[in-house]
Parts: C-alpha cells; structure tokens; sequence
C-alpha cells in the first residue's frame, strides 16, 4: 500500500499558497477590475483599496520600464499610509510604440488615433509591480516586459472597436481580455502582463520579498 506522506491541504489553499507564502492580509492598490479578476482566478484572499494618488507622467529621461515601476510604487506607498498592518501591492501597466507612452486615451478619437498607429505594427507592454510591507520598511519592485504585434486594421475594424468603448478605459485603447484579442496577430512573453499583472513575475516578487524577511 502506497502511504501519501504529503500533508493534507484543500486545492484552494494549495492554489494561494503558488501565488504566495505569507499569512499577512494582502490589499490589492489599484482601481483596474482585471487585477481584481486575476487574484481572484488564483483564489487570493485580498482587499482592494484604491489609491489617493499615482506618479503623474513619464519624466525626461526615464524609461518606459522605469515608469511603470514608479507608477507602481506611488501607488502602493499610497495605501501602505492607510492600513495598519499588512502587504500592498500596486502595479501598472504601459504601452509603448517607438519609445513613446500610449496613456489611457482622452476620447473615442484619441482611442482611433492610437489604434491607427499600432495597426500592422509591434509595440510593447510593460507592467511594474512593488509591495510594500506595513509595518516596516518591507519594499520589492519588479517589471515584465512582453512584444504584441497587431494585425493590419481596416478604418471599419476601428470604427466597430472603438464603438464597443472597451478601449476607453485602457492603456494604449486596447483590452487583450476582451474584443481587443481580435487586434492581436502575436505576443511574445507573458499574456498576463499584456492583461495588468504578470503572474509568474508576481509570484517570483513574492517568494523573494518573503525571503529577504527571513
């Protein structure tokens, strides 16, 4: 007979114990309902609590990677002052075409505008990730980088995008998550990322931040 030596433990705990190690409560900085979905697809327990501010534009000189974990950190420190005990973790998330940051379009014409310029083209999507212990002086910080090239995309093709209002409320005017996927011809690196939040990035931030603890 074949004893299993392993311990016991539910598929939900083993499932957030692959995300992270620590018991400490965990809030979730950011207003993105995507990051919301992907801690909760992993059975994270968490709160979310939005914060009050973020890093404002990109600086002279700073690079994209630079920028998304600026972002990042800002907000993260943001909700680290409003809770007393516990791990925060902030991110964003940029597009990038030819070195310039495609923000979160103003409106419908800006959204057109910016899907005009990726059609047929690759760009990239940098995600920065950073925790942030309370109490202490606990931080960590990280950045993925994936590739997207999109299809060639036909005035209708936008038109039709656009009127669906998915790219409104996202970085560069597109969701991969959703309608957008039909844009999207390849994507080298993490899909996750592409989405908000690099999951095996995240774990690996996780895993280090607990050890540098020890």
């Amino acid at each position: 007979m074949v004893v299993d030596a392993l311990p016991r433990a539910s598929a939900a705990e083993a499932g957030r114990r692959l995300l992270r190690g620590g018991s400490e409560p965990l809030y979730l900085a950011s207003r993105s309902p995507r990051r919301r979905h992907l801690l909760q697809m992993l059975g994270a327990r968490f709160s979310v609590l939005e914060p009050d501010e973020d890093g404002g534009g990109p600086r002279p000189g700073e690079t994209p990677a630079a920028y998304a974990v600026r972002q990042a950190e800002t907000k993260a420190l943001s909700v680290a002052e409003r809770v007393a005990e516990g791990v925060v973790l902030g991110a964003d998330t940029i597009v990038c075409l030819d070195g310039a940051v495609l923000e979160k379009p103003s409106d419908a014409g800006e959204a057109a505008a910016y899907l005009r310029r990726l059609s047929g083209r690759a760009h990239e999507v940098y995600t920065g990730i950073a925790l942030a212990r309370v109490p202490g002086l606990g931080r960590a910080s990280a950045v993925e980088r994936s590739r997207v090239v999109f299809a060639d995309l036909d005035e209708s093709t936008i038109a039709d995008y656009v009127a669906t209002k998915e790219p409104l409320d996202k970085a560069g005017a597109y969701g991969i998550q959703g309608y957008g996927a039909l844009l999207v011809a390849a994507i080298e690196g993490c899909y996750f990322n592409v989405m908000g939040l690099p999951l095996a990035r995240l774990r690996a931030l996780f895993r280090e931040f607990e050890t540098a603890r020890r």
